[in-house]
């Protein structure tokens, strides 16, 4: 929460943060601030961009729930070399780059730390895009932007989908990008840059499902027939086999 905060120039000077803020509202209230002599009102689901390297006043409410994306002066700096004209710019609920900022970055919240560099730099590169984007930073960054970061949120939005429906024996890319407002042939060019089909995707979250609930004692009295139904599966002998070819041994068996 945020009720009232100020940062002077004599802060400035006795730190060494000089990095972004993406303030993003969560409330039905209204956060007020001021910074590079231009005013903002953020309101629910509306964001700006701020920076620790000026002076800054905000004054809200004891109700303010905000997400807060930091992100390093010399990494958003680097991608938009203008990226302070947009600074205390308020950025509209309905910014599709600001929509899909979030639900990537609630994808990451909700998934282990990452560890591994390259992941971390995907990670860091996609929210960088996203903000450029949503800011409206201009120039050939923000057009590289567009390539990078809404395809790689597109993809989460996508694999978010098939892991929430993969137990509906209906599902299909075509219901998917029906759902997210895209063509099928689009949702298939996404999943080629994971190396691994649609079908291919929901068959594996399928039989983990299945193994996970074939090894819960609780699930002791359910007949394998009625797991691998409950997880997506309508014909018993192809489970049977897709199972043991990925296991190595038989449902029966996990238990």
């Amino acid at each position: 929460t945020i009720e009232h905060a100020t940062r002077k120039a004599s802060n400035i000077a006795d730190d060494d943060n000089d990095g972004y803020v993406l303030l993003i509202n969560k409330a039905d209230t209204v956060l007020a601030g001021a910074q590079v002599g231009r005013d903002y009102d953020v309101g629910q689901g509306e964001a700006a961009l701020v920076t620790a390297a000026e002076p800054l006043k905000m004054i809200g409410s004891d109700k303010n729930v905000w997400m807060n994306v930091v992100i390093p002066r010399a990494i958003l700096a680097h991608a938009f070399p203008r990226i302070d004209d947009r600074l205390a710019l308020k950025i509209d609920s309905k910014n599709e780059a600001l929509g899909l900022l979030k639900r990537y970055c609630q994808f990451l919240e909700a998934g282990d730390p990452l560890v591994a560099p390259e992941m971390i730099t995907h990670a860091t590169e996609t929210i960088v895009d996203l903000i450029g984007l949503a800011t409206g930073a201009k120039g050939e960054a923000a057009e590289l932007a567009g390539l990078r970061g809404l395809r790689a949120a597109r993809l989460q939005d996508v694999l978010a989908k098939i892991a929430d429906n993969f137990a509906n024996p209906g599902i299909s890319a075509q219901r998917v990008a029906e759902e997210l407002g895209l063509s099928a042939r689009y949702v298939h060019d996404l999943l080629q840059e994971t190396g691994i089909s649609f079908a291919e995707h929901v068959l594996e979250l399928r039989l983990q499902s299945a193994h996970k609930m074939l090894s819960q004692r609780r699930n002791d009295g359910m007949r394998v027939s009625e797991i691998a139904l409950i997880c997506g599966f309508s014909d018993v002998s192809y489970f049977n086999r897709c199972f043991r070819r990925r296991f190595g041994y038989t449902p029966t068996s996990a238990r």
